[in-house]
């Protein structure tokens, strides 16, 4: 729960927004003393709403005019300004820098600070580097680091750069570039990546790709040139701005002609201003922030939902995002009549007591949940790196856990029947923990990343919404296919790494579907970056995937994403309505400004009051929920 406070107080952490509240309060107060004549002034109150919220505007313009020739609304803003200012109709010229600096600050406040996820990045580059010569260890520099030297990586520190192993056995955590959750053993030959993290063992190792080639480097590179091709959308009256501004001066002018009144003109160009059209799309924006926040979503790009809205497919990550990303046991099985699946279990979890290994604390971890009892003293215990532990448990039984190549070294056994039953459960994506009592096969323990209980009914959720689901994950093809099965997802990309992702999603938006990548890893920062859409897991991922992303799950309740999906299509109908309803009103309040029905005070109280049924409608979008079937 901290760190989701924490994380909502820096989203609305806006430079400059408390100074352009307090000049809006200003300003609205000052027309409120303009309409009723509550504050005797020398001048008239809503001279203070020109100055503080019309001069910016102007200045804007003709910045944006002589600098780039740079036509967007506020050009027809401060031409209608400036023309009511020069016929007296000060409060009209007020109330319309008001309700357009409105608009501006809830466009403001609907765009998030820039993020530092490729300083994050960087940060996991590691600094140095134990490299030997002539059998001495010296601590470098890691990008002094050539091919072909030899490195000695010791427990718990990060792979300075890609090779290979030449000696040792250890695990090594590869979760910054693959996502997996376990530890992957590794033994000499094996390749290692620069920014993995070295669990267990010391192991030498043999410089491949250094510097720029790295993997981490690549990585980086790769979240950098994602974020450069996703543009952003521009407000429609911005769009429309130059088509706006010259039919509004053509009908002014025309009518000026045709009347001969002046002040006929004006009114056209106050009322052409697109105030209601500027708060269309930020306060059904801000709205749907807004209702998304109560269902655990921070929303960090301001057009995010409108990019959400259009999506065709999203892919997921599995580990941690569509399962908890903690190994449980899921069987217990044994292969001896001198002992039962309870006493292997018993006896499996006492030797792993000590054990540093994710695997074996699951065992000891799941024992005790289930069980309800403690682990037998251990004694002689033993951790060998990439292989397993051994220990002598309960009256002296010697025990050995660990994997098939444990099992060889030692002599053991594994029987084609033990090993085909252990299958079963490796083709379902479980790592299996064969287990030895007194030197002979006695049994295995299968463990297996678990689904999110809410996963099934999210997708089929999801998939009635008309979006379909894709996999992608680093995790091999059988753990993959397993958690697929299980919810229906056809599309199934195994065994990804990072670019692979990103690969995959921008073929996909070659083939012109809008893209939504949902991951929680260092490793999906690239993808989340590339896709349209980008939503990182915030409770378990990594504060680099919440930086890349453009909306936020603090709460990890995948549940609600169907509703996200629903509300972010739902906002646009309302921005649609809007828009429609601010056009139509603008386009009658010009016809009786021609007729001369409309003067510019009523005229810029009719379009206030066009901007104010926008707000309303949009506010309707706070408390809305998609009705269930």
């Amino acid at each position: 729960m901290e760190k989701a406070v924490e994380k909502l107080e820096s989203f609305l952490e806006i430079g400059g927004t408390k100074k352009e509240i307090t000049l809006l309060v200003i300003s609205g107060l000052a027309l409120l003393a303009s309409i009723f004549d509550l504050v005797p002034l020398p001048f008239n109150p809503a001279w203070i709403a020109i100055i503080l919220c019309g001069i910016p505007i102007i200045l804007e313009a003709v910045i944006g005019l002589v600098t780039a020739f740079d036509i967007k609304a506020d050009v027809l803003v401060s031409i209608a300004l400036v023309a009511a200012v020069f016929i007296g109709e000060d409060f009209a010229a007020g109330e319309v820098a008001f309700i357009m600096q409105l608009g501006a600050l809830l466009e403001d406040l609907t765009v998030a600070k820039a993020r530092a996820g490729i300083e994050k990045l960087v940060h996991l580059t590691p600094q140095t580097a134990r490299v030997l010569k002539d059998g001495v260890e010296k601590v470098i520099p890691a990008e002094e680091v050539s091919v072909g030297d030899v490195l000695r990586v010791l427990p718990g520190e990060t792979v300075p750069v890609d090779g290979v192993i030449t000696s040792g056995r250890t695990s090594i955590d590869q979760a910054v570039m693959t996502g997996e959750s376990l530890p992957v053993d590794k033994g000499p030959e094996d390749q290692v990546s620069s920014g993995t993290v070295n669990q267990f063992g010391t192991f030498e190792m043999r410089a491949v790709k250094v510097g720029e080639d790295s993997s981490i480097q690549r990585m980086i590179r790769l979240v950098q040139s994602a974020d450069a091709g996703k543009a952003k959308i521009v407000g429609i009256a911005d769009r429309w701005a130059t088509w706006i501004v010259v039919i509004a001066l053509a009908s002014a002018i025309i009518t000026w002609i045709v009347s001969g009144e002046i002040i006929r003109a004006v009114t056209i160009l106050v009322v052409f201003c697109p105030c209601a059209l500027v708060l269309a799309t930020p306060t059904a924006i801000m709205a749907a922030i807004g209702n998304a926040t109560k269902h655990g979503f921070l929303v960090r790009e301001g057009d995010a939902l409108e990019r959400l809205a259009s999506v065709s497919k999203v892919t997921f990550d599995k580990t941690g995002t569509l399962t908890y990303g903690n190994p449980k046991v899921v069987a217990v099985k044994s292969l001896s009549s001198s002992f039962t699946w309870q006493d292997i279990y018993y006896l499996t979890a006492s030797s792993e007591q000590f054990s540093e290994h994710p695997l074996g604390k699951a065992i000891v971890s799941c024992y005790k949940q289930e069980t309800g009892k403690n682990t037998a003293p251990a004694e002689d215990f033993k951790m060998i790196p990439g292989r397993g532990v051994s220990a002598r448990v309960a009256d002296s039984i010697s025990i050995m856990a660990g994997n098939s190549e444990m099992m060889k070294e030692n002599n053991i056994a594994i029987s084609s029947e033990a090993a085909l039953q252990a299958q079963s459960f490796i083709e379902k994506g479980c790592t299996i923990i064969y287990i030895a009592a007194d030197g002979a096969l006695s049994g295995y323990i299968a463990l297996s990343d678990t689904l999110r209980e809410e996963g099934p009914e999210m997708i089929k959720s999801m998939t009635a919404l008309g979006v379909q689901p894709v996999l992608l994950t680093g995790d091999h093809m059988e753990a993959a296919g397993s958690i697929a099965g299980q919810l229906s997802i056809e599309d199934v990309h195994a065994g990804c790494l990072p670019e692979d992702k990103m690969s995959v999603i921008d073929e996909y938006q070659r083939q012109g579907y809008r893209v939504c990548m949902i991951g929680d890893g260092i490793n999906d920062a690239p993808a989340l970056k590339k896709a349209d859409v980008g939503i990182a897991m915030g409770g378990v991922g990594s504060d680099i995937a919440v930086d890349a992303a453009d909306i936020a799950l603090v709460d990890d309740e995948i549940k609600e994403f169907p509703h996200l999906l629903a509300l972010a299509k739902r906002m646009m109908i309302t921005i649609k309505c809007n828009l429609s309803f601010s056009m139509a009103l603008n386009f009658a309040a010009i016809i009786l400004a021609m007729l001369g029905i409309l003067g510019p005070v009523w005229g810029a109280l009719v379009h206030n009051a066009g901007s104010v049924l926008v707000i309303v409608n949009s506010a309707f979008l706070l408390k809305w929920k998609k009705k269930r079937p």
